[in-house]
């Protein structure tokens, strides 16, 4: 079931989702400072190819203070806009009965969208 949940999502705007990602990854490398936040756009990227069985867990170390200071400035910088348009499309499909799955699917990737660093996504077997 998942493999298929991922093929339609992957279909009606996962791989759009996830070349608007990895773009911007790649334009935020462009800088040296900018590089730890296209790590996480990527990150975010690649959860968008394949969302159906994967897992948003935290790192061992993933409580520190640079994880905390990165994670503000990624919300002030355009996380709470990736985050606005993940809730507003999980809601968006949770209207429909037959987009419940896929709501879900946004509302995890906005889970990962507000605070991305010291998260790391694992493929659920």
């Amino acid at each position: 079931m998942k493999l298929l949940g991922n093929i339609i999502w992957l279909i009606f705007g996962g791989i759009e989702t996830a070349i608007e990602y990895f773009l911007a990854g790649l334009a935020l490398m462009v800088t040296i400072i900018g590089i730890p936040f296209g790590l996480q756009a990527i990150k975010l990227g690649v959860l968008s190819l394949w969302p159906f069985g994967s897992v948003i867990v935290n790192k061992e170390n993933g409580h520190g203070c640079l994880n905390l200071f990165m994670n503000v400035l990624w919300f002030f910088l355009g996380g709470v806009w990736i985050w606005l348009t993940h809730i507003f499309f999980g809601v968006l499909l949770y209207i429909t009965i037959i987009g419940i799955p896929f709501g879900k699917q946004h509302f995890k990737m906005a889970k990962i969208a507000l605070s991305p660093f010291g998260k790391e996504i694992i493929d659920q077997k």
